[in-house]
């Protein structure tokens, strides 16, 4: 069995590769893929979310497991499996794995529904998600300027900084209302517990990602955000058990869940078209799925194991 720390596991992903694999494993489907919705254990002060999946057409397995606290923060480790023996073949600390597919999930969904001719990113958020975004987002678009804003308006110098120094990237701060006024593509990558902005401010063919609440009773946009996009989720059966964004207007009667349009594997297959003009607001929900960890995972242990050769 091979061990991996979160270094290993960073300097063993090749970001374009991990974007490639993503987008080839949700065009694919699920026709192969045995992968129960995420389970959550409430435990004293902690909860514990397990995440298997099998993929026959990949012959490969694997779970990951997080504990979530107040104490220890968040923590992540990938068991990937022998799907003949069921043996752990692989053990990774995953809290960057985790960080770098959800990135680069967000970037599939933003070459196939945003504009080409796209210019302004907004970032709402300054952690690991939001720094994941700013590498990944760009692999897809050329941007030209790139638009911050921390959740609770938080000074967010020091994070501008950083990434400066880090990917090379100049990121202007704005004000919730500058941000959704003037992005063309917006990613919503905080833990914040009500809307970040009100959707009327959003511009005619605006794109968006919204990644950071996965929780059924919390939302990072409104209702008129909403009502407004056509609507495509990672997966039905996790945006209908965890989606709050989505699940909070349907309950108010806002939408109807027929305007949940497509899953990601309807539109990288081209089964469903989600932007049916220049002038459309798209939306993606993502709430994480276990299939996106998997051929993260494996990537991960082919190149090491090819490496080593």
């Amino acid at each position: 069995m091979r061990v991996y720390s979160e270094d290993q596991v960073r300097q063993a992903i090749n970001l374009d590769d991990v974007i490639r694999v993503i987008r080839e494993a949700f065009a694919r489907g699920f026709d192969t893929v045995r992968m129960p919705v995420r389970t959550s254990l409430s435990m004293d002060k902690a909860m514990l979310l397990i995440m298997p999946c099998y993929d026959s057409a990949l012959k490969a397995a694997g779970v990951k497991l997080v504990s979530v606290s107040v104490k220890a923060g968040v923590q992540a480790f990938y068991e990937l499996l022998d799907p003949q023996t069921g043996i752990t073949v692989a053990r990774m600390e995953a809290k960057y794995l985790t960080d770098i597919r959800t990135a680069a999930t967000s970037a599939v969904a933003t070459d196939l529904l945003a504009r080409k001719d796209v210019q302004t990113l907004g970032i709402f958020g300054s952690g690991r998600i939001a720094t994941a975004h700013l590498a990944a987002l760009p692999r897809v678009r050329n941007f030209k300027r790139v638009l911050v804003c921390g959740s609770g308006g938080s000074d967010i110098s020091a994070f501008c900084e950083k990434m400066k120094n880090e990917l090379g990237v100049h990121l202007e701060p704005a004000k919730a209302e500058t941000l959704a006024r003037e992005s063309d593509v917006i990613c919503t990558c905080t833990t914040s517990h009500e809307a970040l902005f009100d959707g009327n401010w959003l511009r005619p063919g605006i794109h968006l990602n919204l990644v950071g609440i996965f929780t059924p009773d919390e939302c990072e946009v409104d209702d008129i955000t909403v009502k407004r996009a056509r609507v495509v989720v990672d997966t039905y059966d996790g945006a209908m058990l965890e989606a709050g964004d989505l699940l909070i207007p349907l309950k108010n009667g806002t939408i109807e869940r027929s305007h949940i349009i497509a899953d990601l594997h309807e539109i990288a297959s081209d089964k469903k078209v989600a932007r049916t003009s220049a002038e459309s607001i798209t939306l993606f929900k993502s709430v994480g799925c276990a299939l996106e960890d998997l051929v993260t995972a494996q990537l991960v242990y082919r190149k090491t194991n090819v490496d080593n050769d």
